[in-house]
């Protein structure tokens, strides 16, 4: 089983720095053991102007046997299942062994981690992949499918034919990749990761829960858009429909929340084509942050709740700024809060900064005694994604249990959607938000909320405000009243402001 990784270089960048990247010196043949065999890594070039990098596995079959994991195709207790536990393509052909492999070997580089040269990891380069003999359930035309939309300039998937004597014989599932174009390192390291054993559409060992947890982060920045993401969950985690489901509604998680922060924000900044100016607009969610933010510091809030975190971008900037003390991010999803975790690094976190920051789950339609004493909480874009009947539970859940000092609530201005020239008339913003409300309806409830629970309520709009449909996002700033029915100095100061 062999795979070489080759890029090309100058001079002045030489391609040995791919020596760096993968942490594995050109000069030096280097062997590691793994539990179906050894895993040999060398250099067959190696000059400033190109440098190939080569990863060869040798299978040992019979150690997959004793380990209980090799197992033929063949059911039951058929004759031919038994031989072909030992006669099979594993040792040849680039599987789930070789993602292995991949992972084990070149760990760090799979991380996108070069302390030598940080730069250079982060860094598209010129590379070339080849995989001599690929097993693709679904052909060359299958290959293309999975790996073009990924950023590569040739996906080369030579059919390999049976027998080259008997040409009438035809072709054999197997093909010879080629891939080339500039990336991240890293990057085309978890695309491999993912994708061999996809197209193999086979694993050598039990796929357990912790499968979806390695595809959400080999998959991180390329899968939730793929084209092809339904085949590819369901054949990386070989058909599990329980675990496919999983990964299927965290990779939409992620695209959600990419499509809300970026997608249609960046629509609505888009630039007058009449003006000169090349500046790249700001996008909606950093206008929201940044709003919130300065809401929170005018308050004095240092101890903060965001309620319906998600994947935890509002609680990153929080934990930017000191004078926060005390954030926790609640979110009914644990798949999210995961995601959210691995956001933040809570596992790599200094422990001074680990005890500014927690996550929880919990419903935000639900009384939490956890969620009381806090100076102010945050629900950013969360409203809008509940059924209506639903909202006096997360109203008297947040404003009458828990009763925090501040309130800061986001939601879509309908009004605005006009402004966008590609999103349909009639249609909300993407597809999970129940509702959108206008101005008015969203300051009638608002007002409502603020006479009920003892709280005032002034109201910022966030992003652009257009003179005709107001702003695209509305936030509304709650402050709970004192005992005496009037507002505290800090909420005066800043109604006066």
């Amino acid at each position: 089983m062999f795979l070489t990784i080759g890029t090309t270089g100058t001079q002045e960048r030489p391609a040995t720095d791919l020596g760096f990247l993968l942490h594995k010196h050109p000069d030096k043949a280097q062997a590691f053991s793994t539990s179906h065999g050894s895993a040999h890594v060398f250099y067959p070039e190696a000059s400033a102007e190109r440098c190939t990098a080569a990863l060869l596995l040798e299978v040992d079959p019979v150690a997959l046997v004793r380990r209980g994991k090799g197992k033929g195709k063949g059911r039951g207790g058929a004759p031919d299942a038994a031989l072909a536990q030992y006669v099979n393509d594993r040792p040849y052909a680039a599987s789930s062994l070789l993602s292995v492999a991949l992972a084990a070997v070149f760990k760090s580089a799979l991380g996108g981690v070069c302390r030598a040269m940080p730069e250079r990891a982060a860094s598209p380069l010129p590379l070339r992949i080849e995989v001599p003999a690929l097993p693709a359930r679904g052909g060359a035309e299958l290959v293309h499918r999975l790996f073009a939309p990924l950023g590569w300039e040739r996906v080369e998937a030579t059919p390999v034919p049976l027998d080259e004597q008997f040409p009438a014989w035809g072709d054999s599932r197997y093909v010879r990749l080629v891939l080339e174009g500039e990336l991240r390192l890293a990057d085309a390291l978890r695309q491999l990761y993912v994708l061999l054993p996809v197209l193999d559409d086979a694993k050598h060992y039990w796929v357990a829960p912790d499968e979806v947890d390695k595809l959400l982060r080999a998959g991180e920045g390329w899968l939730a858009d793929h084209p092809e993401r339904p085949l590819i969950t369901r054949r990386y985690l070989s058909h599990r429909w329980g675990l496919t489901r999983q990964a299927d509604q965290a990779l939409e998680l992620v695209r959600l929340a990419e499509s809300d922060d970026l997608d249609v924000d960046s629509v609505d900044n888009a630039v007058d084509e009449s003006t000169d100016t090349e500046e790249k607009p700001v996008p909606l969610a950093v206008h929201r942050r940044t709003a919130i933010l300065d809401a929170l510091r005018a308050a004095g809030a240092s101890r903060v709740l965001d309620l319906g975190c998600g994947q935890g971008q509002l609680v990153q900037a929080l934990l930017k700024d000191a004078r926060f003390t005390e954030i926790v991010g609640v979110d009914v999803s644990m798949r999210a809060l995961t995601i959210a975790s691995r956001r933040l690094k809570l596992d790599r976190m200094g422990e001074r900064q680990a005890d500014r920051v927690a996550l929880r789950q919990g419903s935000l339609t639900y009384t939490d005694k956890r969620l009381a004493g806090y100076d102010a909480a945050v629900l950013s874009e969360v409203v809008e994604h509940l059924d209506l009947p639903r909202l006096p539970a997360l109203e008297y859940a947040v404003f009458g249990a828990a009763r925090p000092g501040t309130i800061l609530v986001t939601t879509p201005n309908v009004e605005y959607n006009v402004r966008w020239e590609t999103l349909p008339a009639g249609h909300a913003r993407h597809g999970d938000h129940r509702f959108e409300w206008t101005r008015a309806e969203f300051r009638d409830w608002a007002g409502q909320v603020a006479e009920r629970h003892g709280y005032t309520v002034r109201y910022v709009p966030v992003g652009p405000d257009d003179p005709e449909v107001g702003p695209p996002t509305q936030m509304a700033v709650f402050t709970r009243a004192t005992e005496t029915g009037t507002t505290t100095g800090k909420t005066k100061e800043a109604e006066a402001a």
